[in-house]
């Protein structure tokens, strides 16, 4: 069975990258301290408790992707569409994204007090896709040729770049899939 993903529409596309636009999402969310890979795999387990049943209704719910981790900061991080890591100073929020019609009302309350439920709200997002192992240097390869792409489409950026990664962890590293996000404003249009 395939695993679920948010859904989001396509109004600019070059190569590899995209101009996406997602709905409204709600996120099961982590902030953990550590370097960036092992604060994806606390962050990662931490979640998987809440959807495997660490809720007050022991209830299970189904996995998504993609994992998002983002450095954490004073600003609010745009939500994409995978499991997103950012963080900055080893703080990082990890989330993963609740099925589609989740609600912060229908969605049991978690066990664990490290993870919390937000709505976010719907987004514009710049979007770069790549495979492989996400290593430092694949971070920074794509966050410049995201940031290329945001300058040759005369977009703007309003916030941070976010790692979403769509594969288990056994996935053989050159089928992996992954993607740097960076939150962008509406045109007037949109």
């Amino acid at each position: 069975m395939a695993t679920e993903e948010p859904s989001f529409t396509v109004s600019l596309a070059k190569g590899d990258c995209e101009v996406r636009d997602y709905p409204a999402l709600v996120v099961a969310e982590v902030s953990v301290a550590g370097d960036r890979k092992e604060a994806a795999s606390t962050g990662f387990r931490l979640l998987a408790g809440y959807i495997f049943g660490g809720n007050t209704t022991k209830q299970k719910i189904a996995m998504t992707a993609p994992v998002v981790q983002a450095a954490a900061g004073g600003e609010k991080i745009a939500m994409t569409a995978p499991v997103l890591q950012s963080g900055g100073n080893g703080n990082w929020v990890v989330r993963f994204i609740m099925p589609r019609g989740s609600t912060l009302e229908t969605l049991p309350v978690p066990s664990n007090p490290k993870v919390q439920l937000q709505a976010v709200e719907p987004a514009r997002m710049a979007v770069v896709r790549f495979a492989g192992l996400v290593r430092q240097s694949a971070i920074a390869t794509n966050t410049e040729i995201l940031l290329g792409f945001i300058k040759a489409q005369h977009l703007h950026p309003i916030g941070a770049p976010s790692l979403a990664q769509y594969d288990p962890p056994w996935t053989l590293w050159f089928l992996r899939r992954n993607e740097l996000m960076i939150p962008i404003a509406r045109d007037e249009s949109g």
